[in-house]
């Protein structure tokens, strides 16, 4: 496994509790759209064995032509030990990027494609949505809708309905609508669904879909291969 120690090259705040963290590409590293990275803050492997609670999971918000490895994150008040030490870094500060993988790239099967998160999820969104701006080739159409409870919307210059491009946005701030929109999509019985969020978001949105007849292989969730049953094996 190789481990690339890197430099946060600059800080975006996004809103009040989101940051973007841009990090230096290291030499010869690639990634597609919809991956994700282990990111790790130092210290993380100075023992006998890696230290977990200074690594995170991490979506890549930023495709390669960026020149940046974008990680977007939301910081509370009160936050993790890995937060915490992740806010307190400025630019100049290394930090490790490792096991990049891509378990949501953008399908091109001539089909309408349903991009639906809760929060920050948009994050590993965004560069399928600039990936599709730039080649739109064998996509229909693509449709996002985003809840976010705390109304500060992410990336919403990006995430902004584009009709000559087939492209529309929708956000909404509580639950109900979100629901009621993710059963209209629903009706779309070819459409390729792809979900970001916390598991019990998954859970959630999964159950409306399959009760509504979408098929499992037409849900995309940025889970590993191995763990794609916990949430699609149900029976109706």
């Amino acid at each position: 496994m190789q481990i690339y120690w890197t430099k946060i090259n600059g800080i975006i705040e996004e809103t009040p509790e989101v940051k973007t963290y841009l990090l230096d590409c290291p030499e010869g590293y690639i990634w597609e759209e919809g991956s994700h990275v282990h990111l790790a803050l130092e210290g993380f492997n100075a023992g006998d064995k890696p230290n977990r609670s200074l690594i995170r999971h991490m979506s890549i918000s930023t495709l390669p032509h960026e020149n940046s490895i974008g990680i977007t994150t939301r910081i509370r008040e009160q936050c993790s030990e890995f937060k915490a030490i992740l806010r307190s870094l400025e630019v100049g500060n290394e930090v490790a990027i490792f096991k990049t993988h891509s378990n949501v790239p953008l399908k091109r099967e001539d089909k309408n494609v349903y991009l639906l998160s809760s929060g920050v999820g948009l994050a590993t969104f965004r560069p399928l949505v600039l990936d599709y701006f730039e080649r739109a080739d064998n996509v229909n159409q693509i449709h996002s809708l985003n809840i976010d409870s705390s109304k500060d919307f992410l990336f919403t210059n990006i995430f902004e309905s584009a009709p000559d491009m087939k492209f529309t946005s929708q956000f909404v701030d509580n639950r109900k609508d979100y629901y009621e929109e993710v059963k209209n999509l629903a009706a779309d019985k070819d459409g390729l669904f792809y979900v970001v969020g916390s598991d019990e978001f998954l859970v959630q949105n999964i159950e409306i879909m399959r009760e509504r007849g979408i098929k499992a292989e037409q849900i995309m969730l940025d889970k590993h291969e191995q763990q794609l049953p916990e949430f699609l094996s149900f029976d109706l």
